[in-house]
């Protein structure tokens, strides 16, 4: 592995088992906690990676939805039906973008959907709302930057999927008001 590589792998995962950590204080001790500090180290990783190669890895994203999927049902069971359900219809709903046209919506953000309906349950509506939002100033930015050629160019959406989950994770819990 070049040195430049593992240079930026260092502070990815610090970053990482920072977040991580985070998660796992807010939620009580247990399986829950374990389930959302996962969750969280496996967001930050994909945003690092989408942002450097604008792509999602299935060999990440995929896994990490049946283990945590596996998990909310085995120790959430009574929320299994709902984060099952969250998860087909989030991807679905990405699918629809993706197939009206690829260049708006990769294949790894309707997967990582899904991932996020699976740890998130109903909760992936907010946190798609707040991807979708905090991805406007950002391409306001690009297109303000590059003119209208900036138009064509990518812009990684699995950050901002990534932010809007981790703020539905974690944030209300920090305030106070559970999740």
């Amino acid at each position: 592995m070049p040195a430049a590589e593992q240079r930026t792998q260092v502070p990815v995962i610090v970053l990482a088992v920072a977040v991580a950590g985070v998660a796992l204080v807010t939620y009580p001790l247990g399986a829950d906690g374990v389930i959302a500090a996962f969750f969280a180290a496996v967001l930050v990783v994909i945003a690092a990676i989408d942002i450097r190669t604008l792509k999602i890895p299935n060999r990440i994203v995929l896994p990490a939805a049946a283990i945590v999927l596996a998990a909310d049902t085995i120790f959430m069971p009574g929320r299994a039906i709902e984060f099952l359900l969250a998860a087909l219809l989030a991807g679905a709903a990405l699918l629809v973008v993706n197939l009206i046209s690829s260049s708006w919506m990769g294949m790894g953000d309707v997967k990582l959907g899904m991932l996020l309906g699976a740890a998130l349950g109903w909760g992936v509506v907010g946190a798609l709302e707040i991807a979708f939002i905090a991805t406007f100033p950002f391409a306001v930015a690009v297109l303000v930057r590059g003119g209208l050629e900036a138009r064509k160019a990518a812009l990684p959406f699995g950050p901002f999927m990534a932010f809007g989950a981790l703020v539905v994770l974690i944030v209300p819990r920090l305030a106070g008001l559970g999740g």
